[in-house]
């Protein structure tokens, strides 16, 4: 009978997983489409614009569960110039009944942020830096810091919406549990878009590709995308989907790591 109850649960948790996503998003279609309607109005100039998403899931009974995760993304335009800060950090525990006791175990423990300068030389062409920084004890990563000078276009740059890309150098450092830290150079070869509608609700995504130099097999692939829709004036839901792809993994370790985080978003 246990056994008939364990592979029910098994097979009913993808279903949930997925049922809880498809919802997210047609809740969003309304707002979505009856922006479409609105004709597009002008937002009034802001000095920085700023986000800061939570989400937090937990569990009690025979098993104790908690998830939860904390991103703030900050940017602030200038004529010539734009700066851009991101953090994201979230931290997962499970802990599941016996005969023997309880037995503990870290799900997720993980930290990332960045920095963006760009300088823009015309209305579309800007030249910046930009500096990111991850640490994932699950995946074995103790520190990774890639520095990216870059040369970006703007191939859409409307009031709310925007589709850039970005090329450059960078150069990595990083290192595993375990293992040596090393540091070489690579490509950055990246994207990113958001289109904001009238209502409030927003999509958006980005994608990186950074392969060795030397050995192009060797890469780390980075992508998100998103979508918000509004419940009050400064407070959203929000549904987020990150890759982190490393072609190269801490020995032991899977390539891939995939989060898919809903929570709340307020903006100010």
């Amino acid at each position: 009978m246990t056994q008939l109850i364990n592979r029910f649960v098994m097979n009913l948790a993808p279903t949930a997983l997925m049922g809880a996503v498809v919802l997210a998003l047609l809740a969003a279609i309304p707002t979505v489409r009856a922006a479409d309607t609105k004709a597009d109005v002008k937002p009034e100039p802001k000095k920085w614009e700023s986000v800061i998403t939570a989400g937090a899931t937990l569990a009690r009974g025979n098993s104790r569960t908690f998830l939860g995760t904390l991103g703030l993304n900050t940017k602030r335009k200038w004529t010539d110039n734009e700066v851009l800060f991101g953090a994201t950090g979230g931290y997962g525990e499970s802990s599941v009944s016996t005969t023997a006791g309880r037995v503990d175990n870290t799900t997720d423990s993980y930290l990332k942020g960045f920095g963006q300068w760009n300088h823009l030389f015309s209305s579309n062409f800007y030249g910046g830096l930009r500096v990111a920084g991850d640490h994932d004890d699950i995946a074995h990563l103790t520190y990774r810091v890639t520095i990216s000078p870059l040369g970006g276009y703007y191939f859409i740059k409307q009031t709310n919406t925007f589709l850039v890309g970005e090329v450059g150098p960078s150069y990595i450092i990083e290192k595993f549990f375990g293992q040596s830290q090393s540091d070489y150079l690579a490509l950055r070869v990246a994207e990113r878009g958001e289109h904001k509608f009238t209502s409030g609700a927003k999509i958006w995504e980005s994608l990186e590709f950074l392969p060795k130099v030397e050995k192009f097999e060797n890469y780390l692939i980075n992508a998100e995308a998103g979508v918000s829709a509004p419940i009050r004036k400064a407070l959203s839901v929000s549904l987020i989907l990150q890759d982190t792809y490393k072609s190269v993994p801490a020995t032991g370790k899977l390539k891939n790591d995939l989060k898919l985080i809903a929570g709340l978003s307020y903006t100010f």
